[in-house]
């Protein structure tokens, strides 16, 4: 598992055998979680995240995609 960034108590990472899925990212924070698709970003499934809490991870997401792709294409090449 690599953490990618943290913000506001988020974990944002990936785990190391998902290279074979699209782009994507998971997001902790206690126990809620979230994975996201990162082309588009959209939400792939989601457990205890409220969806205001959801739309303003989307909003993080996007902010820093290209630190998030960065990331994903550096790991995964």
């Amino acid at each position: 598992m690599s953490t990618v960034l943290r913000v506001d108590g988020q974990r944002f990472f990936f785990y190391s055998n998902e290279g074979n899925e699209p782009p994507h990212i998971h997001v902790q924070k206690g126990e809620k979680y979230a994975k996201f698709w990162l082309a588009p970003v959209r939400v792939a499934e989601a457990i205890d995240f409220t969806n205001r809490e959801l739309r303003c991870v989307q909003s993080l997401i996007t902010e820093h995609l290209e630190q998030l792709r960065e990331a994903w294409d550096e790991y995964y090449a």
